[in-house]
């Protein structure tokens, strides 16, 4: 069975980015067996979903980002308390990509290569930048570029 780990933290400010996190207050070595990055699915206040990473950004212990569309949607900011409920993530990361931009890649098989190879979370930036475009023109433009970019060796956007 998966370890549910519930724990309630303070919203904290990452210096003076608009960039929020909260602490893990346990160790990841004894729930987890890993010192380095833990990829999890979190719950905020029992109704925001998120999967991210534990991970340990010249601090003390572990911290878990809170992006801020999640802050948006929770209606919280720096210095307010949320309720974390989390398990270990350890289903494959993949990103779903939509029909035109997949035909952009079978021309590109070289591009496409260097792009499975990519972390998740690049390839979910560079998914997201394209289907971000409101004009199609746009979205075309980005297609390419991103082609260039990925071939260029460039791993996110």
């Amino acid at each position: 069975m998966k370890q549910k780990i519930e724990f309630t933290g303070i919203i904290k400010q990452n210096g003076s980015m608009n960039a929020a996190f909260v602490e893990f207050p346990f160790s990841t070595e004894e729930l987890f067996g890993k010192k380095g990055q833990v990829k999890v699915k979190a719950t905020f206040d029992d109704k925001i979903e998120y999967r991210g990473s534990l991970a340990k950004m010249k601090s003390d212990c572990h911290i878990l980002g809170l992006t801020q569309d999640i802050r948006k949607q929770l209606g919280k900011t720096f210095g307010d308390e949320v309720s974390v409920r989390l398990t270990e993530d350890k289903e494959e990361r993949t990103v779903d990509i939509a029909d035109d931009i997949a035909l952009v890649f079978n021309e590109n098989p070289d591009a496409k290569k260097l792009f499975d190879a990519m972390s998740y979370t690049h390839r979910k930036e560079y998914i997201r930048w394209i289907e971000e475009a409101k004009k199609s023109e746009t979205r075309e433009n980005r297609k390419i570029k991103m082609i260039e970019m990925i071939l260029s060796g460039k791993k996110g956007v």
